[in-house]
């Protein structure tokens, strides 16, 4: 029997990761028996492009009373993921949510007690871990190939095609995702953790808006792209329109004219949200930004953001009692465009050996069709862990949360102050 899936949140991600896969690759074992959105043309535009049997609702409540799902996957902007995962465990049903889990502290405790009271399940969906140079870090930390982890240096950055769209959508304000140390960074602190199979205990961070935002506006920034009269020249100007002509094409826009018509330009009229809100305009997130997390076992992650480099990918260095591993997955604008995955290991000798790490098949390395083969197919091996749950979805996103509030108030923050988990 097909297991019923219903998708909250008609998004780029409910649409292009959850529901066009269903349809086309799982369609054996899944379907999609509802779409909820409250911008009732977007979630037709998910339906007409997935099936067009498949009925819309802009009344969460009414669609799992109509639909009966087995499981509701969560998809909307991240400061609404904690009402329809209540919602929805408070209904009966199982819940996969797209990162981060919520946004907050409080959101945090209100899902966990949820998960408790109904003894319902959450997949928290941490596809990094499943990318092939993740996986083998992991495989050789459980090894012992370096003793015990005593520190982790881990710097992630996001170029200037990938950074600014954070800026052009509602990511742009704390209170919709709680700023990149939460929307973003919630992968990085949930890599680390599974890499550690230790819990954060301590949070202190710095942040600032060194590259966005008005400081760096023209003088009379727009709320827009779209009639911005800077549209040719602004360096990081939106190029997703059909009637638009600039000097800076990103292909990667280009491509997807179709679909962003569709999910965005055309569905303003609901709702009245801008795909394409100017970078330089008002926003209250960092762009800049670092923490110092120590951890249960002793444990010391200094770890790194920044939003605006030519570069884009992570480096990282695992010291251990025996040795360290290092990697990157780094690609330039100036450089390669395709990713290269490389993983050295120094035992205490001084002697390396080093693993090129082939690339899966699929988006984020191969890291998405491995999740949904888990997920969708699964199976009851799982030896390292990959499926992460909601006490993995919590522990993550406090880190960034705890991360927020130790930047705004200038102190530590113990992560012991801030929820209580279920053991």
């Amino acid at each position: 029997m097909k297991k019923r899936y219903a998708l909250a949140g008609a998004s780029g991600r409910g649409y292009r990761m959850y529901g066009t896969n269903i349809v086309n690759n799982y369609a054996d074992v899944a379907e999609v028996v509802g779409i909820f959105d409250p911008n009732y043309l977007r979630a037709e535009f998910v339906r007409d492009n997935l099936d067009k049997n498949i009925p819309t609702y802009t009344d969460f409540d009414k669609m799992i009373a109509e639909t009966k799902p087995d499981c509701v996957i969560v998809t909307t902007m991240d400061s609404f993921h904690h009402e329809f995962i209540i919602r929805a465990l408070d209904a009966g049903c199982d819940v996969i949510c797209e990162k981060p889990m919520t946004i907050d502290a409080e959101k945090n405790q209100q899902i966990l007690d949820a998960e408790k009271r109904n003894n319902r399940k959450i997949i928290v969906t941490f596809n990094y871990r499943y990318i092939p140079y993740v996986t083998k870090v992991k495989e050789l930390i459980r090894q012992g190939a370096i003793g015990d982890v005593v520190a982790v240096d881990y710097e992630w950055l996001l170029d200037k095609h990938h950074g600014a769209d954070y800026f052009r959508r509602w990511h742009k304000w704390m209170k919709n995702g709680g700023g990149l140390l939460v929307t973003k960074a919630t992968h990085h602190f949930d890599m680390v953790n599974w890499w550690l199979d230790q819990d954060p205990v301590k949070v202190y961070a710095n942040g600032a808006l060194s590259f966005y935002g008005p400081q760096r506006a023209p003088e009379k920034p727009q709320v827009r792209c779209k009639g911005c009269p800077y549209i040719t020249t602004c360096e990081l100007a939106y190029t997703g329109f059909d009637d638009i002509s600039t000097r800076n094409v990103d292909p990667r826009i280009s491509k997807m004219k179709n679909y962003l018509k569709g999910m965005y330009f055309d569905a303003e009229s609901v709702d009245g949200y801008y795909r394409d809100q100017c970078v330089w305009a008002d926003c209250d997130i960092y762009d800049n930004m670092s923490a110092t997390v120590t951890y249960s076992g002793g444990t010391i992650l200094t770890y790194s953001l920044q939003a605006f480099s030519p570069l884009e990918g992570v480096k990282f260095a695992i010291n251990g009692t025996y040795g360290r591993i290092e990697g990157e997955a780094i690609s330039s604008d100036i450089g390669p465009t395709e990713l290269s995955f490389q993983v050295r290991v120094y035992n205490a000798k001084g002697e390396m050996v080093q693993y090129k790490i082939p690339q899966g098949v699929g988006s984020h390395g191969g890291g998405d069709t491995r999740m949904l083969d888990k997920i969708f197919r699964g199976n009851d091996s799982d030896p390292l862990g990959h499926m992460a749950g909601s006490r993995d979805g919590a522990m993550s996103v406090l880190v960034g949360a705890a991360a927020n509030i130790s930047i705004k108030e200038d102190r530590p923050v113990y992560i012991k102050d801030m929820v209580h988990l279920y053991e």
